[in-house]
């Protein structure tokens, strides 16, 4: 199965409670000033759910978009079960 890559709002991204707890400062700042260097060099993973997408795979990219003021993020859609 190919990926296809898409660009999505960061306010579509949904962060499950669970996830937002793992978060680590530092290593968001650390990705967010690699990103201002290199642009992001991989996509979140998610999920669709609804009008919305449930992130998947990278909380940190996401955050440092965030944190860079970004208003898209670029992201594979997959096919993953609820948690």
């Amino acid at each position: 199965m190919v990926l296809k890559r898409q660009m999505l709002a960061v306010q579509d991204v949904y962060v499950p409670v669970k996830r937002r707890q793992t978060v680590d400062p530092h290593k968001v700042e650390t990705l967010a000033e690699s990103m201002l260097a290199k642009g992001q060099e991989t996509p979140i993973l998610v999920r669709p759910d609804g009008s919305r997408f449930v992130l998947v795979e990278g909380l940190h990219r996401l955050e440092a978009c965030k944190a860079l003021g970004e208003t898209t993020v670029p992201a594979y859609l997959v096919q993953a079960r609820k948690h």
